[in-house]
């Protein structure tokens, strides 16, 4: 994976996380996804009144990408402005497991520590497409 690339997809992460709606929590988060053929999406976590509607900034960068008609997902990058990096949730998690294992994934923040891992690292054992054809029911 190109280190440019991934410089660029932090970049638009940081950018996302400014735009972030987070009156509740006051932890804003961007997201950038970078797709197999180099196109970047970004999001921002959205809060809402009634909590559970919420939206993640990974999963906004997802579903945007998903509505270009791009399904092939290589990298996420995310951006906290806090002292230390924030990993992916568990449903964002389970979200990005819908589009492959070997999502690389790096958590960036204000100060100087950094996450660089892979999804399957985040999420070994995972439940995912593959799965659903082993039951033998059609």
């Amino acid at each position: 994976m190109n280190p440019l690339s991934l410089a660029a997809l932090e970049q638009t992460a940081q950018r996302a996380a400014e735009n972030a709606y987070a009156p509740y929590s006051k932890f804003p988060v961007g997201a950038a996804v970078l797709t197999a053929n180099g196109t970047q999406f970004s999001g921002c976590n959205v809060e809402n009144a009634s909590f559970g509607l919420t939206i993640c900034a990974e999963r906004a960068a997802i579903f945007a990408a998903v509505a270009a008609g791009e399904t092939k997902i290589t990298a996420v990058a995310i951006h906290t402005p806090t002292l230390k990096p924030t990993a992916p949730c568990g449903a964002c998690r389970q979200v990005m497991r819908e589009f492959g294992t070997d999502i690389k994934i790096i958590a960036t923040c204000k100060g100087p520590e950094r996450i660089e891992t892979t999804l399957s690292e985040l999420l070994p054992d995972s439940f995912g497409p593959d799965n659903l054809g082993e039951t033998g029911v059609t």
